[in-house]
């Protein structure tokens, strides 16, 4: 893991602004970039002792990277790259990581409008969260309604989203809101193992366990009307859905086989990191692309899950209220991935250069006339979309310029950990969670209830917090605000 981390970080960073902390390159032998960290000051105290930043450290002495090792305010610990890491590699020396990406590939948030209002869900909401806990299976290894084998989902692998509408699980105009239209290029089906297959296919459709959720929200407050209206969020007490989940079990299982195969590369390339977690091959190797590859498949896998899921969001409101598609009008406002490594280009020392960017626990954040922007939003920039906890609200914002300038695009993804799974199920014991929430006005369906303990506000972030640092930076701006109704956890 590299140097033992300092009982307070304040020694070691150098303040430059009110949110922007530098990590620097004398603090670690072999750092090659500086760290840049977008913390307040009581973020950056209460990770004394934690080893988040050491990994901000060591992501910087990756071979190839550019500017800055990036971490964001809703920095954890994680495998390799802390949650909340960005980094970027030129493609000619750089290395690719899958611990710069992680174990739940393109882990990602979609938020789903309707034209409902709370007014007209309120009586019926226990009806809707049940029937929703029915059609999306939700907890550990739960399969997906669909039944297929193991050649099903070739498809799924090589077209994302766009496969799952081809297959009735959706609308065109669905495409057309996912970040790079639910397909990452370079997708290389031959690279995923039968193993990961077999894990993947029967939980198609699926939410998973731990943070993964299926959230009916209502919108609280609107902040810029103007980019509200873009994303077709129209007035507070609006009815909107966000679905959490990724590539479940087949993405677990690419990344465990690439961890070994490039655990193996280093030793032929001749690659020291200070964590063996950060194990990583040269991005233009077989390895590199190998993974790239396959990379790109289970990123696709989990567009296509999430696309599914929008399906039968959209069958449940219709069976529960007794009203077509049409008539309710639930679309997709955006889709965004957390943990993916991709090829873009970015502007650095003055020249546009390709790089490959890891995003580990981060999005992308465009600001508007990027021509990677959906055409709609285009004029206003790309909608960010940042969950908070099940127990208080979750934040839509967009994209700013100076996140092209700074962090390659990129902003936090959530809320972050203050505590471990393991914590919050010990300080929470005994508690009823999902009596609480209901009071609260908040209806809960979860597989167990020691697993909604784990995810109780207790273990996060107030993600108010955090998304005040990103708005300080200048990274994104909050559009508006929107709190939970009903939840369904894994």
């Amino acid at each position: 893991m590299g140097k033992k981390a300092p009982q307070g970080w304040r020694t070691v960073l150098r303040r430059r602004d009110a949110v922007r902390w530098e990590l620097p390159t004398d603090y670690l032998s072999g750092m090659r970039v500086p760290g840049l960290i977008f913390a307040d000051e009581a973020m950056i105290d209460s990770m004394a002792g934690d080893m988040a930043i050491q990994q901000v450290a060591n992501m910087a002495t990756l071979p190839g990277i550019v500017g800055n090792a990036l971490a964001m305010p809703d920095i954890h610990w994680g495998y390799g790259f802390p949650i909340g890491g960005v980094a970027a590699m030129r493609p000619e020396d750089g290395v690719v990581s899958p611990g710069g990406v992680g174990f739940d590939i393109n882990c990602g948030v979609r938020l789903l409008r309707t034209n409902l209002h709370e007014r007209a869900v309120r009586d019926r909401l226990p009806d809707i969260v049940n029937q929703l806990f029915r059609d999306v299976p939700t907890g550990l290894g739960r399969r997906g309604k669909r039944r297929g084998k193991t050649t099903n989902i070739e498809g799924a692998l090589a077209a994302g989203a766009r496969w799952a509408v081809d297959q009735g699980h959706g609308l065109p105009d669905d495409l057309e809101a996912i970040e790079l239209g639910g397909c990452l290029p370079g997708a290389d089906p031959a690279q995923v193992s039968q193993r990961a297959r077999q894990r993947g296919a029967p939980q198609l459709g699926s939410l998973g366990s731990g943070n993964h959720f299926l959230e009916v929200q209502t919108v609280e407050t609107i902040a810029d009307e103007t980019a509200a209206r873009a994303f077709g969020i129209t007035e507070p007490g609006q009815v909107v859905l966000s679905i959490h989940t990724g590539s479940r079990g087949l993405g677990h299982q690419v990344c465990q086989e690439s961890l070994g195969v490039m655990q193996r590369a280093m030793t032929q390339y001749g690659i020291d990191v200070p964590d063996r977690q950060l194990a990583c091959a040269p991005i233009r190797s077989p390895e590199g692309q190998a993974y790239l590859g396959a990379m790109a498949a289970a990123a696709n896998f989990a567009f296509a899950n999430r696309q599914t899921i929008t399906d039968r969001v959209r069958r449940a409101f219709q069976h529960v209220l007794g009203r077509s598609q049409p008539d309710i009008d639930i679309g997709v406002v955006y889709d965004v991935a957390h943990n993916i490594a991709k090829m873009e280009q970015h502007r650095v020392n003055g020249s546009e250069v390709e790089l490959c960017v890891h995003r580990k626990g981060a999005t992308r954040a465009l600001p508007a006339g990027d021509p990677e922007v959906p055409a709609t939003y285009r004029a206003v920039g790309q909608p960010v979309l940042i969950p908070g906890d099940m127990g208080r609200y979750s934040y839509i914002l967009v994209g700013q310029e100076r996140a092209r300038a700074e962090t390659f695009a990129s902003t936090c993804h959530g809320a972050g950990r203050v505590l471990s799974r393991g914590a919050a199920k010990r300080k929470l014991a005994g508690v009823n969670l999902a009596k609480m929430l209901q009071q609260q006005g908040i209806f809960v369906r979860a597989q167990s209830k020691s697993g909604l303990l784990e995810e109780a506000s207790d273990a996060y972030k107030d993600v108010r917090e955090v998304v005040n640092v990103v708005e300080q930076a200048g990274i994104a701006r909050v559009v508006a605000r929107v709190r939970p109704l009903g939840v369904i956890k894994g």
